[in-house]
């Protein structure tokens, strides 16, 4: 196994130098100038020239590309053309809001998904089976924003139970913390619980039907032990696999979901980054997204001989 994980590793390489190129290629090509943001409305065009002179921007692309690359091999992910700091330090200021925002959706999406597409499958057409697809229909077919306007509407503004808006961070207290969590991980991991909830539901329903499960259920061994020993961790790869992709799912909501409830994490800075032009902020957060979900899909991969020992590397 080690051989692979290292071979794994390398293998993102050429990965995330493609992303890096994909990045800087299409906002290289896309309309919108900072410079002129950076200028103001009553700017003449030698201002503005003179601005993307100092910027770097009149430079050929390949000229730009080189630069960029021979930084980011360096570990520097350039500075921010606005606020003039290094764009690891806006990431450091911002990452904690957005790791906790995922870590609780996590939580949430997988704590709920996994039991109710497990209920559903024993109880293939009962009312908790009708429930768990409803509800997955519920989460694919509603937008996180509107999900998240009705929490708000419902438990902020009629119930005055929980806040509108805001972060308040772990070491301020378990409590603010919480309730300024639960809304925005209700919201995104509707999403993902309805991902994970139809294929665990599925899987399962696929193994029950084996000949060793009803072997196992005629022994007389108890449903709960049949259903989580035998059928669950053989139903294992297939869930652990959507829950890696639907990272994917995660990060694009996270940015959605910060912006609604004013959370001041990287999502929320890749919004004003887009809306300002600000490539460098765009460039760093896009790179470090593709980063953590390479490295989510390798620890999904490294996971499956421990739930099929069949599987070796």
């Amino acid at each position: 196994m080690l051989r692979y994980t290292i071979n794994r590793l390398l293998a993102t390489i050429p990965v995330m130098g493609f992303v890096a190129l994909f990045v800087f290629s299409l906002l290289y090509i896309s309309p919108g100038d900072p410079a002129a943001v950076i200028a103001g409305d009553i700017a003449t065009e030698q201002d503005i020239a003179a601005i993307r002179a100092q910027l770097g921007l009149d430079q050929p692309y390949l000229v730009r590309f080189g630069g960029w690359l021979a930084d980011l091999a360096r570990g520097d992910l350039g500075t921010s053309i606005f606020t003039r700091l290094p764009v690891a330090t806006l990431i450091g200021q911002r990452i904690e809001p957005t790791l906790a925002l995922t870590l609780c959706t996590l939580i949430v999406a997988v704590g709920l998904a996994v039991p109710l597409g497990v209920l559903a499958a024993a109880r293939a057409g009962g009312w908790i089976d009708r429930f768990v697809m409803a509800l997955s229909v519920l989460g694919f077919s509603v937008p996180v924003f509107v999900i998240a306007y009705g929490l708000i509407f419902f438990f902020s503004v009629w119930l005055e139970w929980l806040p509108v808006q805001g972060y308040t961070s772990l070491s301020e207290g378990f409590v603010p913390f919480i309730r300024h969590m639960i809304l925005p991980s209700v919201a995104l991991g509707l999403v993902y619980m309805a991902l994970i909830a139809r294929i665990t539901r599925a899987t399962m329903l696929d193994v029950l039907a084996q000949d060793y499960v009803r072997t196992a259920t005629a022994k007389g061994l108890a449903p709960g032990t049949v259903l989580i020993r035998h059928a669950l961790k053989n139903a294992a790869v297939p869930i652990v696999t959507v829950i890696g992709i639907g990272v994917a799912l995660l990060i694009g909501g996270v940015v959605v979901t910060e912006t609604v409830f004013a959370i001041p994490g990287l999502g929320r800075l890749t919004v004003d980054a887009i809306l300002r032009r600000d490539y460098p902020i765009i460039q760093g957060v896009t790179l470090l997204f593709s980063a953590v979900y390479v490295i989510v899909n390798l620890l999904v991969d490294l996971s499956y001989s421990l739930f099929d020992p069949r599987i070796r590397y």
